[in-house]
């Protein structure tokens, strides 16, 4: 069973959606005891960094997700949640990646919204990484955000809009993807079958 978290929080009916598709069952949760027992927890989102981190506070679901030892997928704001703080709201997050979410300058049009490829994919992670398997730097995926997780350790495949921000992250069984793999057309399907077969 997969677990994908509610909080407060948007787009969570396209990611199960997308999961329906693949062929996998799920479930939407909150429920402390539903998500620790899942197979794989997918943590998505499309909102503001401090409500959602309230949200998730107030249900102690923070404390959760740092603990959980199966992996665990973050899509979008769910990326940004897990760096260790974000500029939006001046919030503190959950702390599992090395990085910090700022908001985009104005130099062009803002949010980022569309799609774009990837300019660069850690060589290393390509043999190694089974969430980008069959990944290429060429193929796009779609983006919506106007804030961006700085590039760290943890980044295994960037994308450039005004400047390099993490497009994929990894950590032992934590992944995160900035951009909407669930409206990514095959490329994106593709990802989260690599994640749900991992």
């Amino acid at each position: 069973m997969i677990a994908i978290i509610k909080y407060n929080a948007g787009n969570i009916r396209s990611v199960q959606n997308a999961i329906t598709r693949l062929g996998y069952d799920s479930i939407i949760t909150d429920n402390p005891a539903e998500i620790q027992q899942a197979d794989k927890v997918i943590f998505p989102g499309v909102g503001e960094a401090s409500s959602a981190m309230a949200y998730l506070k107030e249900r102690k679901l923070d404390e959760l997700l740092v603990s959980l030892t199966q992996p665990v997928l973050g899509i979008c704001l769910g990326l940004q949640l897990m760096g260790m703080s974000s500029e939006e709201g001046d919030t503190k997050c959950l702390g599992i990646f090395n990085t910090v979410t700022k908001k985009f300058p104005p130099l062009e049009k803002v949010p980022h919204m569309g799609w774009n490829n990837f300019s660069e994919i850690k060589v290393a992670e390509i043999k190694s990484s089974k969430i980008i398997k069959n990944l290429n730097s060429n193929d796009d995926v779609y983006y919506v955000h106007g804030y961006y997780a700085e590039v760290c350790e943890q980044t295994i495949a960037t994308c450039n809009y005004i400047q390099p921000f993490s497009s994929i992250m990894q950590k032992d069984n934590f992944y995160a993807m900035q951009f909407h793999p669930e409206k990514s057309a095959s490329i994106g399907e593709n990802l989260l079958k690599n994640f749900l077969e991992l």
